[in-house]
């Protein structure tokens, strides 16, 4: 009956990712705060409302894959460029959020031990709500906040440790060891991270099978993150840095159809995960509610509101006043380039949501002390962190779109352009290797020219403006949707002869995938259609 109880909830949670995210955009609502509405209807629902999310199945299911995802698809370069700022975000700020939280809860009515907890708790953003709601803005800023949400993690789950141990009274502070504790696990996460994706690199220059290799895909974040957990340092720094790492070296490993297939599966994934996760933090409300014994009902509200706006107004606070000390400390041209105005910080400084993770930990929080005495205010922790993470989205979450309206800022035009370039240098190298190849090997001069043509038309609809009917562009555009007919015309022929009874399923299947292949080609080709146009 247990197994068909955890089916229940798996069918129930997944057809409501399905059905709410179907639901939000059509209705252009946010999907998060769509999908943790839905998970607070279904808790109130009696044979749910028992539900509690395990933590173990966020930090070793749900994190270590969606980490290594956000790892493999963020810009490493541009990492690079802002890493102290990224740095910065991702230990001082979690760790003054931690303190500010702490304190505010403390004069609410916590005993300092849970209120630290809580600090840690609630300080770190959330990759996954991050990347929700991160759609629209600049590229370094969409990096910044990416890149300090994956890391932050990390911060906050050590700090975690070391408060749950202050307040069960299992290991007394000592700053010595509290340090040593940072230091080691985040210097040996990263060691772990890219030893795992040195491992894997080796291995996949020996693999020749797309299956084994995707296979191989799925297993690494889980590699990386077990491990690191297992030997006390952070699993989370060892996905991402496992994943960045992997980030450089895959463009040269991983077969085309490998890449291919491995995209849509962790893009299908992520999906199902990110969805799963809001829908699993709405049905944890209810019973928060219902658990709520330490405070009473209106004071336990107004605590928690009074931390989720301490988390937004330390975030604020941080943001005007931190980078404009280091400004006035560090002069040199290369940081005065990586200056941002005021309204383009406030983007950075109202995306700081809080998610999945953050409710994770709360729900791991010891219920009894070391010595088997109750552990005072661990329901209020939950409780908090629920309202916080449903305030973020609502608050933070809905109202970004218009903070980004408000900030005026100018199109950022730094991905087309490098996009631009990149496909440019491609087609001029290709066109290239076209002459060497035809003068040294004799081939026939007719498939020559006619590559060189396709090629020829693809670079002039790169250099292109998109004027008349004739224009490159606008010939390029008429071939792909003339191509596109061609596809759906082949593919009613074919199963026009499999209802006939003329070809058999598995031949169907086979031609098929023929098609499915010339039809994606074309839609990766239109969706990387040249800037300022469509091809």
């Amino acid at each position: 009956m247990a197994a068909v109880k955890g089916l229940e909830i798996v069918v129930v949670v997944l057809t409501a990712v399905l059905a709410l995210t179907w639901g939000a955009r059509r209705l252009r609502l946010s999907e998060p705060v769509v999908l943790v509405a839905g998970g607070c209807a279904i808790g109130l629902v009696p044979s749910f409302g028992s539900v509690r999310l395990p933590p173990d199945v966020v930090l070793l299911l749900f994190l270590p894959a969606l980490l290594y995802w956000e790892s493999l698809s963020t810009s490493l370069r541009e990492i690079r460029t802002n890493l102290r700022a990224i740095v910065l975000l991702a230990t001082v700020l979690v760790l003054a959020t931690a303190a500010a939280v702490a304190a505010v809860g403390h004069a609410l009515g916590l005993p300092w031990a849970p209120a630290l907890v809580l600090g840690a708790v609630v300080a770190p953003t959330d990759a996954t709500a991050v990347s929700a709601v991160s759609k629209g803005l600049p590229r370094r800023t969409v990096t910044i906040m990416r890149a300090e949400s994956l890391v932050n993690d990390g911060t906050a789950l050590a700090l975690f440790a070391v408060a749950v141990g202050i307040a069960t009274g299992a290991h007394p502070f000592d700053w010595g060891s509290a340090v040593l504790r940072f230091v080691v696990g985040y210097t040996g996460g990263v060691a772990i991270g890219m030893a795992v994706a040195g491992l894997v690199t080796l291995v996949r220059g020996r693999l020749r099978d797309r299956q084994v290799d995707g296979a191989l895909s799925v297993l690494t974040p889980f590699a990386a993150y077990l491990p690191a957990e297992a030997l006390d340092v952070s699993g989370v720094l060892a996905v991402v840095a496992c994943g960045l790492t992997l980030s450089q070296a895959g463009p040269r490993q991983m077969a085309a159809r490998t890449r291919l297939q491995t995209q849509a599966f962790w893009e299908t994934t992520t999906f199902v995960l990110n969805g799963a996760l809001f829908v699993l933090v709405g049905m944890q409300v209810p019973g928060a509610v219902r658990g709520l014994t330490s405070l009473r009902p209106a004071e336990a509200l107004l605590m928690a509101l009074a931390v989720a706006a301490t988390v937004t107004a330390t975030r604020l606070a941080w943001t005007y006043s931190v980078p404009y000390v280091i400004r006035a400390v560090d002069r040199r041209a290369a940081q005065r380039a990586l200056r941002m105005g005021a309204r383009e910080r406030m983007l950075e400084a109202w995306g700081g949501v809080r998610g999945a993770v953050s409710l994770a930990a709360a729900l791991a929080v010891p219920v009894t002390a070391a010595d088997g005495a109750p552990l005072r205010g661990s329901d209020a922790v939950v409780f908090a962190t629920a309202v916080v993470i449903i305030t973020t989205l609502l608050v933070q979450g809905q109202t970004l779109p218009r903070v980004i309206r408000w900030a005026r800022l100018p199109p950022d035009r730094s991905v087309a352009d490098e996009e631009l370039l990149a496909r440019r240098e491609m087609a001029d190298a290709a066109l290239r290797a076209l002459d060497v190849y035809r003068a040294g090997s004799g081939a026939h001069a007719d498939v020559v020219k006619s590559l060189r043509r396709e090629v020829r038309a693809q670079a002039d609809a790169l250099c292109d403006t998109g004027g008349g009917r004739s224009s490159p562009r606008a010939v390029l555009r008429a071939d792909h949707e003339l191509r596109r007919l061609l596809v759906a015309v082949k593919r009613d022929a074919a199963v026009r002869l499999r209802d006939s009874g003329r070809i058999d399923d598995i031949v169907l299947r086979r031609v098929q995938s023929l098609l499915d292949v010339e039809e994606a080609r074309l839609d990766i080709a239109e969706a990387a259609s040249p800037p300022g146009g469509t091809a």
